[in-house]
């Protein structure tokens, strides 16, 4: 039976084969380039094993350690510091103000001035109290003139007296005169002095040492004594003192050296605690704990000669309690963390690192006493330990050689 395609459908039949054909030789092709990048890279991985190299080609070194910087533990002094945020808080503040009513005649000091104390600063319009004097010198002379006139008659009356002449009820009528007038006499001098005391207040002096600020009224204006805002403030800023909040559980140990008198040093640093302000001693403790913060207050006493403090500027104060003495010191870069405690990758005599265990003691500035762990001499890390591991391979370097290296 022989088999005759229909002119009437379509040929697709007939083409179906040369398709298959074509599809087939793209599957080869691609087969052979999937096998020819494998055995590029398998080639390119022995060559860098060295496990494949030309004739003659010597194997590649083995990897230089990684570069970090390593200093050497140290054994010296570290002193025990007790710090806290305090305020510079001046030891007298005084506002000038006037003690008598009367014109602002003059004003002699100048905004910001350093005036010690007695230094004339102002002037009130003294007249009026010049009057007040007048009078009561004129009113003491004139009752002192009756009490002599009084005392001369209370001798005559006493003469007559003893001779039966007068009757004795006016000897003492005279006697009681006279000492009225004694005593009209010393109201006279209270006003007098009084007088002189307002015309002293006349003239505004410092009553303390310091620097004054602002002034407050103009010359020509009338003052009171009842005013409420004074000529000017006068700050003390040497000495002056810092008061800072240490926690309760550092009070005792403080307490234990003032009973003993011993001077404890007070530094005082600025914000960033990199710059130190001025140099002075603990002065004193406060008498309870703040229940709300759990702190106590500290007040110490500086010098200031070189005003480097302000009042109400916020100071960094460390306290020096102790110093322990002969133990090993490193960086504070040097000491790592981790779950398990903390520790410091110790560089061994084939340079390598080990992961060395230790017990920190009291931190001063950028360095960091060690309690256990560490031997003077000992190299640790102090930059690059992030990339170690235990065994690391390190090429140690100085503090500073990769700095200039880098600039060089």
């Amino acid at each position: 039976m022989t088999f005759e395609p229909d002119p009437q459908k379509n040929d697709v039949p007939a083409r179906t084969p040369w398709r298959a054909l074509l599809r087939r030789r793209w599957i080869w092709v691609l087969a052979a380039g999937l096998i020819g990048i494998g055995v590029y890279l398998a080639h390119a991985t022995r060559a860098s094993n060295g496990t494949a190299r030309p004739p003659g080609q010597k194997a590649a070194p083995s990897p230089a350690g990684l570069p970090v910087v390593a200093v050497a533990a140290k054994e010296g002094d570290i002193g025990i510091y007790v710090t806290g945020l305090g305020s510079v808080t001046p030891l007298n503040t005084v506002t000038v103000k006037t003690r008598v009513d009367g014109e602002l005649m003059k004003v002699l000091f100048e905004e910001g001035q350093m005036v010690k104390k007695g230094d004339l600063l102002a002037e009130i319009d003294p007249r009026p109290f010049q009057v007040q004097l007048t009078q009561a010198e004129g009113q003491m002379a004139r009752d002192e003139a009756q009490l002599n006139n009084a005392r001369v008659d209370l001798e005559r009356f006493e003469l007559l007296a003893g001779e039966d002449s007068i009757a004795i009820q006016q000897v003492d009528n005279q006697k009681y005169l006279v000492r009225q007038l004694e005593g009209a006499l010393k109201i006279d001098q209270g006003q007098i002095d009084n007088a002189k005391l307002q015309l002293t207040y006349s003239r505004i002096t410092a009553p303390v040492s310091g620097r004054i600020g602002l002034r407050q009224v103009d010359p020509g204006n009338i003052v009171h004594a009842g005013d409420t805002t004074g000529l000017a403030v006068i700050t003390q800023l040497a000495p002056i003192a810092v008061i800072f909040p240490i926690p309760e559980d550092s009070l005792p140990p403080v307490l234990e050296k003032l009973k003993t008198g011993e001077r404890l040093p007070v530094e005082a640093y600025d914000r960033d605690q990199r710059r130190k302000l001025a140099t002075g001693h603990l002065l004193t403790a406060d008498n309870q704990i703040d229940p709300a913060t759990g702190t106590v207050r500290l007040k110490a006493l500086f010098p200031n000669k070189d005003n480097g403090l302000f009042p109400n500027q916020f100071v960094n104060a460390r306290l020096l309690l102790d110093v322990k003495r002969g133990t090993i010191i490193i960086p504070v870069a040097a000491l790592q963390r981790s779950p398990q405690g903390t520790f410091v990758y110790l560089v061994q005599a084939d340079q390598t690192v080990a992961l060395r265990p230790v017990s920190v003691g009291p931190a001063e500035g950028d360095n960091l006493s060690i309690a256990e762990g560490l031997a003077a001499g000992d190299l640790v890390v102090v930059e690059g330990a992030e990339r170690l591991r235990e065994g690391s391979k390190v090429a140690p370097q100085p503090p500073g050689a990769g700095n200039s290296r880098r600039g060089g």
